[in-house]
């Protein structure tokens, strides 16, 4: 089943951003990256497995609830959140890693600038704390990925961003052209790649076992 899975899933991704824009079909992608998610898992009792997967859950309720902007922004926050705590739990000490935290610092700033002016010049004031905590949020989930050096993490988590960052700068800033395929395009590649981040330490420590042994 595992092997098939990625082509199920780019498939019905497809038919929801090209097809049928119909919210089963939304959510069928991700239905399928939370049952790869699980094959993925080492072990039961791995953390960073049922941490991610629990993430996973909660951005799959935020693709549901997104027409309801704010219970859906909640939703994605708390997937935002599980992310960080997995990605925590592989921490991995690296001064170039570390120094990465200055570009995402960059650019958080510059996308908290032009959100707050847009938010406050088209009258919606009310939503600049709320897109800046979830901002916080996701771009502290992106440096922490950096830090795991786990590289289907770190790709999943840029990708999630610049999904992110292109749908909040369509609706709040200026129109991006061909933005509903293109947030959508990264979105399901971002949480495919963060799915398949699980197990890909414990591989590669086997890996290494063997060839210390």
């Amino acid at each position: 089943m595992k092997r098939w899975l990625p082509a199920a899933i780019l498939v019905m991704g497809l038919v929801y951003i090209f097809g049928s824009s119909a919210l089963i079909f939304k959510l069928i992608p991700m239905w399928l990256i939370l049952i790869y998610a699980y094959l993925q898992k080492p072990s039961v009792k791995d953390r960073y497995s049922l941490i991610t997967i629990v993430g996973l859950f909660f951005c799959m309720l935020g693709d549901g609830l997104l027409q309801w902007f704010m219970i859906g922004l909640s939703a994605f926050l708390m997937g935002h959140l599980f992310y960080t705590a997995a990605f925590i739990t592989r921490w991995r000490f690296s001064w170039l890693r570390f120094l990465m935290i200055i570009p995402v610092l960059i650019f958080g700033g510059f996308m908290g600038y032009q959100l707050y002016h847009a938010l406050i010049d088209t009258g919606d004031g009310g939503l600049v704390i709320p897109v800046f905590i979830y901002l916080i949020a996701i771009s502290l989930m992106g440096w922490f990925s950096i830090m795991t050096g786990n590289k289907w993490a770190m790709l999943g988590s840029i990708l999630f961003i610049t999904s992110d960052s292109i749908l909040s700068w369509n609706m709040f800033v200026s129109d991006v052209a061909y933005s509903g395929p293109i947030i959508m395009l990264t979105y399901y590649t971002a949480q495919f790649l963060i799915s398949r981040s699980i197990g890909h330490d414990e591989v590669s420590s086997s890996h290494q076992k063997k060839v210390a042994a």
